[in-house]
């Protein structure tokens, strides 16, 4: 439960919430299965749930997948959503050793994890906008999401990792970066699977 209390603590009061997330004392294993695992289902099941009953406009048709294809898809987006969390953590950790000079405090692996988590939190709530799947909404809500993690980025990153502001601002920009290289090797994994054939299969 004091794991789970982060994840409002981020949104109320994001520089109090930072701070405790640094004392806290718990391992990689404990703060990325607290979290992601179970915030990963959001996005996926409105998605699916969307794309199956709803349906989203193809020009001036309304289009919806067959359950079984959506599910699918639904499976290899959790896992994909699960390995990008932990790549990303993996990635913040590495660069941390870039960043620390002589003298300061020896960073955890626990907080990469952290940063990790609790940054792509946001986008993972506002999954709930996938139960009504239309592209223009679902764009604008998620980028929304996205600008909230890259303010929690910045502002996480100096106090989590207990460095100076001047490197923090570089090194929470080599995250930002690190994150976007990321969803952009998800996307063309997405568009190879397709091409495998693992793709929407509409309803008739």
């Amino acid at each position: 439960m004091r794991l789970l209390s982060h994840t409002i603590g981020i949104f109320t009061n994001p520089d109090k919430e930072w701070q405790a997330i640094r004392s806290d004392k718990h391992s990689f294993v404990q703060v990325f299965l607290s979290h992601v695992p179970i915030l990963a289902l959001i996005p996926v099941i409105s998605a699916y749930i969307g794309v199956t009953q709803v349906g989203f406009s193809v020009g001036d048709n309304v289009q919806k997948l067959t359950p079984g294809s959506a599910l699918s898809l639904a499976v290899i987006t959790y896992f994909s959503l699960l390995f990008g969390v932990y790549i990303f953590g993996e990635f913040i950790n590495w660069m941390a050793k870039s960043f620390k000079v002589e003298g300061d405090e020896e960073t955890r692996h626990y907080e990469g994890t952290a940063l990790a988590v609790f940054v792509t939190t946001p986008i993972f709530l506002v999954g709930f906008i996938g139960l009504y799947p239309n592209l223009w909404l679902n764009a604008a809500v998620t980028l929304a999401a996205t600008a909230y993690s890259v303010y929690l980025i910045y502002e996480g990153i100096p106090i989590l990792m207990n460095i100076d502001k001047e490197r923090a601002f570089v090194y929470a920009s080599s995250v930002i970066t690190v994150g976007l290289v990321l969803l952009v090797t998800v996307r063309i994994g997405t568009v190879i699977l397709w091409s495998m054939g693992i793709g929407p299969v509409y309803q008739n």
